[in-house]
């Protein structure tokens, strides 16, 4: 009987602990995953705000949205490694638009090449940005994380030569289901796009550049990588705000 009296003991203290673990590792996978439509201020860059924002390209909300794709490959954003389609911000972005971004990769009008750009002026009521830049990140198999420089930069010298005020940037990496280091690819965006910036003020400085004052980037990120993005982006502010 005192035997049993302990053995039941044992087990429920054990349960217990088993529960207890199980919920804090619970809590903290759902502490890591931000709400979807979450946003910061991550900090500003030469007046300049760095937003975060939990969106898909399609949804968000700027006159420019940029998103990045890689050289075509069949099926590519649609099945794995790729992430599944309700989490997928370029399955969103393609079939808002109907499917013309797969139909453009497959032909051949856009290859995807490393920093190849295309503009997409897109219907009304189909995006919630009034304009659609493609950016390519070249061969899947050979991209590194310092190649987001280059296409920081691209993206914030196409929008001031298009002269819209914000815009919102998707590198979707991810959902390409490239597994790449989601802080400093954040803070290599960041850098490339104020190493432009402040190239385009230093010519308007000169009385080369005449671009419009640019009030704000929007950097989307999934659920899952919201934070982590976040300290890569707060990273790279703060080595720019050093350095100005």
């Amino acid at each position: 009987m005192k035997k049993s009296v302990l053995f039941n003991k044992y087990t429920i203290r054990t349960t217990i602990l088993i529960l207890l673990i199980y919920a804090g590792l619970t809590n903290t996978a759902f502490a890591q995953n931000a709400a979807l439509g979450s946003s910061t201020t991550w900090g500003k860059v030469d007046g300049v705000a760095v937003n975060g924002l939990v969106q898909g390209p399609s949804a968000a909300e700027a006159e420019l949205q940029v998103a990045c794709v890689f050289e075509y490959t069949e099926g590519d954003i649609f099945n794995p490694p790729a992430l599944p389609a309700n989490l997928n911000g370029m399955v969103h972005l393609d079939d808002a638009l109907k499917g013309i971004i797969t139909e453009l990769r497959k032909s051949g009008k856009f290859t995807g090449h490393s920093l190849e750009t295309l503009l997409i002026i897109p219907p009304k009521g189909t995006l919630a940005a009034k304009k659609l830049l493609l950016i390519g990140l070249g061969e899947r198999t050979k991209f590194t994380p310092d190649l987001m420089i280059s296409v920081g930069s691209v993206a914030m010298r196409e929008a001031l030569r298009l002269g819209v005020s914000n815009y919102s940037f998707a590198s979707d990496i991810k959902d390409a289901g490239i597994d790449s280091p989601t802080a400093l690819v954040a803070a290599n965006v960041v850098l490339g796009s104020f190493e432009a910036y402040r190239t385009q003020t230093y010519l308007k400085d000169k009385k080369l550049s005449d671009h419009k004052p640019l009030s704000k980037i929007i950097l989307l990120a999934g659920p899952a990588f919201y934070t982590v993005a976040g300290d890569g982006i707060k990273e790279a502010i703060a080595k720019l705000n050093a350095k100005s």
